[in-house]
């Protein structure tokens, strides 16, 4: 056959083994360019010809002259000039960084310590070297993070002097046309010597393809190692289609190419053991024809030859493609037997570089366990940032699609805390990039509590046969699990949680023993780290909490005895004398004092004092320590806090609402809505977040909400202030916690997440208000209906009380202006108050329409709730209007 006979190489990938899956992906750059490796002068006007055991090459078509080295390097001696013309128009990128590294490496190997180089190991873990240990703090308090490169992946390893590890200086490989004209013992002895000191997988695997293409002149070459253990082996390829131009670097991000363990030509002779010599591939039925199809190129011989080692157990095979002959279409008996003999010396060369590779792996991995070690016991951080590098670090570390942790509670038997890489942010300049309160998406509770719970480590190797995976997550999520390592998580021999790693990628299947055996070791520091992490965030919290209490303690004080017992003997009138039974009420009409006496005007109607739920006396001291602990801002006062209260007491002498509480259920909600607001500051959560108050550090969620609570419990707890004192301990612990419940349910955002379902409970008439849960839900909803009441009021309430509140916003905005140097929201913008009519309208919109028309349906005498919130918007749509035609 001549050359003209041989099939079109381009540029698209032409690999034919047989059951290989193809991926469009995986072309390869035949760069003929300045290529260090084996090449020819025009091979493509080369024939090559095998006869005996010489090879001989056939002149070229076009006389090139020859000159020896020698005379060449004396000529560039002479002509500096036109060796730096020549490398600056002529020569590759890659050309030009092997000569910058071999030039680094001399100037390291004569006594100079370089400061960088990057390991060339082919170890597939991709290691991340936490931050680097002198002096790079910033203004956060986190370090820097040094980024190198392993194998093209990021890093954070930096190895000063590779040169300790491996040879950097190696002599040079003869070209291919040197080769050719060595007898076939000195080939192979040269081609032998070649990979002996290569302890890189990869490129000894592309040396070992390219010096197999000269032995039997084949034109593809590949090489499958064997991965796995016992039934899980299967054969990977990392280097496959090599000829004599490739280059080993192009292989380096490619992805490689697995075979099942028996499956076609390749996976046949790894099970038997069985040379393979196939001289039509067509005409073998464990050939996929497929790829050629997909390829373009013509797949005619296929020889294979498994590799094995000293014990005679199979490591890899190896794979030609297509002889490269004029005489012969197919490779002979004597191909087999050079190409065996030269398998059995890369076969010492591959176990070597294998176990190189996993030594450098485990010395890498424990470098790895150091620095975590170095940062749990030098950066002290709250929980959710500790948690958070951890991650990173992990999710890198053990190549896997997915991470997270799980920490369990008090009692140890559910979880409180979740955090995973998808939804854990560090904090930076004071804004939490994600919220790590919200759940994570895999869970998979059965898996990990089982394992938090009995401290065994599983490795699920296919979910799909485990009964304990729930598939519902994924099919809620689209995700798809195949592969599940779940590890304990201890401190102080405590079960403190779980660990879990989701779907390998790095090419594996599943997790291997040594992910296993690394997993249990970083598991210890993944507890000591986080057992640090909390005893940091608690010393903080008590900071922030002594903090708070001398602010507070400096501001308020309780009523003294005196004014109680003046309060407790003055006669009290009737709340039909204070209106307080019209949802019209006006609070304009009474005097602070007069608020006072009607709050205990509605206690004393439902028969609170009377009923032995409490003293009176203490009632008055409470009511007015209560009054005396609302701070003096325009709306979030003492007088909105009363008002509240007697919204909630008009819905609970509605007919629908009036039987359906207890007697500790309505005063619960009464006392709720007093101290709902209490120390309110004129500013909301947000603010508190942006400005990395004290309050925003003691409490992650519904800032000021808590405050409002802990607050009433430390009035409840002052001396002659405790209304509660008379109720037996069950009472007691059952009132705090509807207590606690009602006043975290003004906060909109908790709002928001139930509102869609009792809208909906309602309109279905779907409502079981029996059910405890209901009930609870109820309770919520009536706190928000209370808290927002001012919007069902008569329009002249409305239109003043809206005043008041965008005051008290303005105050917000002007000091975001001052101390946070930014422009406050329209709601929050002075310069937009005309903008006021349009965000009612939308608040009326988005909030208050649906939740009273959902009560108006419960209960037909809080309708005019209902019809006045209508009326109101139609007031501001009008402001609407006219605010638009001024503009």
């Amino acid at each position: 056959m001549s050359n003209s006979d041989y099939p079109i190489l381009t540029k698209e990938r032409s690999f034919s083994a047989s059951s290989i899956p193809y991926r469009s992906d995986d072309n390869i750059n035949n760069n003929n360019n300045n290529n260090h490796d084996y090449q020819d002068e025009k091979t493509s006007d080369i024939s090559n010809s095998y006869a005996d055991d010489v090879f001989t090459v056939t002149p070229p078509t076009r006389s090139i002259p020859e000159f020896e080295g020698d005379e060449v390097e004396v000529w560039l001696d002479h002509h500096p000039d036109f060796l730096q013309s020549y490398l600056n128009r002529k020569a590759s990128k890659a050309l030009l960084e092997d000569l910058m590294k071999q030039n680094h490496h001399l100037s390291g190997s004569q006594g100079a310590t370089p400061d960088y180089s990057p390991c060339g190991s082919s170890c597939s873990t991709p290691i991340q070297r936490f931050y680097h240990f002198d002096g790079e703090r910033k203004s956060t308090g986190t370090l820097n993070k040094i980024v190198t490169t392993i194998d093209g992946q990021p890093s954070f390893i930096n190895y000063r002097d590779r040169s300790r590890t491996m040879p950097t200086l190696r002599p040079p490989r003869k070209t291919r046309k040197e080769l050719m004209l060595l007898n076939e013992k000195e080939l192979l002895l040269e081609l032998v010597k070649d990979i002996a000191n290569d302890l890189d997988v990869t490129s000894l695997c592309h040396k070992i393809l390219q010096n197999v293409s000269i032995l039997v002149n084949a034109d593809r070459c590949s090489l499958f190692l064997v991965r796995g253990r016992g039934s899980d082996r299967y054969l990977e390829a990392k280097v496959f289609d090599v000829n004599c131009d490739s280059r080993v670097d192009g292989f380096e991000k490619r992805t490689p190419i697995r075979v099942p363990w028996g499956s076609g030509i390749v996976g046949y002779a790894a099970k038997t053991g069985e040379i393979l010599n196939i001289s039509d591939a067509y005409k073998d039925p464990r050939f996929n024809k497929d790829i050629d199809v997909e390829t373009g190129y013509r797949t005619r011989s296929i020889l294979c030859v498994p590799i094995a080692n000293c014990y005679n157990e199979i490591i890899g095979v190896a794979q030609v493609i297509n002889k490269m002959t004029n005489r012969e279409n197919h490779f002979t008996n004597r191909d087999e037997q050079i190409f065996g003999t030269y398998l059995t010396f890369c076969a010492i060369g591959i176990q070597n570089a294998e176990l190189f590779e996993k030594n450098a792996m485990e010395m890498r991995r424990n470098q790895v366990l150091l620095e975590l070690a170095r940062i749990i016991f030098e950066e002290q951080s709250t929980l959710p940032n500790m948690v958070h590098q951890i991650l990173i670090q992990t999710k890198s570390l053990f190549a896997c699609e997915y991470c997270s942790v799980l920490l369990l509670n008090n009692t140890g038997k559910e979880f409180s805390q979740t955090f995973d890489t998808e939804s854990t942010g560090m904090v930076t300049n004071g804004e939490n990039v994600k919220d790590s309160s919200s759940g994570i998406r895999h869970l998979n509770i059965d898996i990990t509590r089982y394992v938090a719970s009995t401290g065994e480590m599983i490795n699920i190797r296919d979910v799909s046969v485990d009964e304990r995976f729930d598939p519902s997550e994924d099919i809620a999520s689209g995700f798809k699990t195949k592969t599940i390592l779940c590890a304990p998580i201890r401190t102080n021999q405590r079960l403190i949680g779980a660990m879990q790693l989701i779907n390998k990628t790095n090419g594996s299947t599943y997790f291997e023993i040594e992910d296993e055996n690394l997993f249990e070791a970083f598991a210890i520091y993944v507890g000591i780290a986080i057992y640090n992490s909390k005893m940091y965030d608690d010393v903080c919290k008590a900071m922030a909490k002594q903090a708070v209490a001398l602010e507070v303690l400096s501001y308020h004080a309780t009523a003294s005895s005196n004014e109680a017992v003046a309060l407790a003997v003055e006669d009290i009138p009737a709340p039909s004398q204070y209106m307080l039974h019209d949802l019209s009420f006006d609070d304009m009409t009474l005097s602070d004092y007069e608020t006072v006496k009607a709050t205990l005007s509605m206690f004393k109607d439902l028969q609170f004092t009377t009923k032995g739920a409490m003293d009176y006396q203490t009632l008055c001291r409470w009511t007015l320590s209560i009054k005396k602990n609302y701070r003096n801002v325009a709306y979030h006062n003492w007088r909105h806090a009363f008002n509240v209260a007697q919204m909630m007491y008009n819905i609970l002498q509605a007919t629908e609402f009036n039987g359906l509480f207890s007697d500790l259920e309505k005063l619960s909600l009464l006392v709720a809505c007093l101290c709902h607001d209490l120390d309110h500051r004129g500013t909301n959560n947000a603010f508190q977040k942006k400005t990395q108050s004290a309050l925003a550090h003691l409490y992650g969620t519904s800032t000021m909400e808590h405050h409002h609570f802990d607050h009433c419990i430390m009035i409840l707890n002052s001396e002659g202030n405790n209304i509660f004192a008379q109720l037996t301990p069950s009472q007691y612990s059952s009132v705090i916690k509807m207590l606690e419940h009602a006043i975290l349910a003004t906060d909109l955002a908790l709002h928001f997440r139930h509102r869609k379902d009792f809208i909906q409970k309602v309109n279905n008439n779907t409502c079981s208000w029996s059910d405890p849960s209901d009930r609870i839900l109820l309770r919520a909803m009536m706190m928000t209906a209370c808290d927002l009441a001012a919007i069902t009021k008569p329009w002249e309430v409305e239109h003043r009380v809206a005043g008041l509140v965008t005051n008290e916003y303005f105050e917000q905005g002007d000091l975001e202006r001052e101390q946070l140097h930014v422009t406050p929201s329209d709601l929050m913008n002075r310069d937009r108050k005309d903008r006021l009519p349009e965000m009612q309208v939308d608040f009326i919109d988005s909030v208050c329409d649906e939740l009273y028309k959902a009560f108006a349906c419960i209960s037909p005498s809080l309708q005019p709730m209902y019809d006045r919130v209508i009326d109101n918007r139609r007031e501001w749509n009008k402001l609407t209007t006219h605010s638009i035609k001024d503009n």
